[in-house]
C-alpha cells in the first residue's frame, strides 16, 4: 500500500496549512486525477468527494497558525503531514510525498518533485489538503470582515495587501510572513 501525501497553503498570509495522506484503491480508479492548483474549484470539489469514497485510507490534518509562527512555514507543514500520515486507519508501506524533503516518518518515503503532477496518490492528497483548506476560509472571512478571505484564501493578493494596510493585522494572520510583520510594527 502505497500512500501520497500533499499540504496546501504554504505561501499564504493568513490560516492554517493543511496536508492530507491518501491510499488509493487500485480496484477503484478515479479519472481525472491531478495536481489541484490545475483544477476547476469545481472539478476538485467532485473529485475529493470521490476520493473520500473510494480510497482505501485517507487523512487529513493542518498546522495552526500560531504553529507556523513558533516553528516557521516548513517545519509546519512538516508536522501538517506527520500528522496526516499518523491519522490513517491503515498503516502504508511506503510513502510518497510532494516535494523535495520528508517529515520525520517510521514508514519508508520518498519525496518526489512535482508528485502531485505525476503520482496519483499524490494528486488525491494534493485535492483533500487544497480543498479543506479553502472549506475552512469563509470562517475567517465571517470571524474577521473585511479582508476578504473567501476570495482570496489569504493569498497575498494585491486586495489583501490592500485590507492589511488598512486593517491591519487580525489573529488569523501569520505575523512570521514580511507582509504582516511590517504591518504589525505600523500598528503597534
Amino acid at each position: 500500500m502505497i500512500c501520497g501525501v500533499d499540504e496546501a497553503g504554504r505561501g499564504p498570509l493568513a490560516g492554517p496549512v493543511v496536508a492530507a495522506a491518501v491510499i488509493l484503491d487500485p480496484a477503484q480508479p478515479i479519472v481525472g486525477l491531478a495536481d489541484s492548483k490545475k483544477l476547476s474549484a469545481a472539478r476538485r470539489e467532485q473529485l475529493a468527494a470521490e476520493i473520500c469514497l473510494k480510497a482505501i485510507a485517507w487523512s487529513i490534518a493542518a498546522a495552526s497558525v500560531e504553529e507556523i509562527d513558533e516553528i516557521n512555514i516548513f517545519q509546519a507543514t512538516l508536522l501538517a503531514m506527520q500528522r496526516a500520515v499518523a491519522g490513517l486507519s491503515l498503516r502504508p508501506q511506503e510513502i510518497l510525498i510532494d516535494g523535495n524533503r520528508c517529515p520525520a516518518l517510521d514508514i519508508p518515503a520518498r519525496a518526489i518533485v512535482g508528485g502531485d503532477a505525476t503520482v496519483a496518490e499524490i494528486s488525491a492528497a494534493s485535492i483533500l489538503a487544497k480543498t479543506t483548506r479553502d472549506a475552512g476560509m469563509p470562517a475567517l472571512d465571517v470571524l474577521y470582515p473585511g479582508y476578504d478571505f473567501v476570495r482570496h484564501k489569504g493569498y497575498g493578493t494585491a486586495a489583501h495587501l490592500a485590507a492589511l494596510r488598512t486593517l491591519g493585522p487580525c489573529p488569523a494572520h501569520r505575523r512570521s510572513f514580511a507582509p504582516v510583520r511590517e504591518q504589525l510594527d505600523l500598528f503597534a
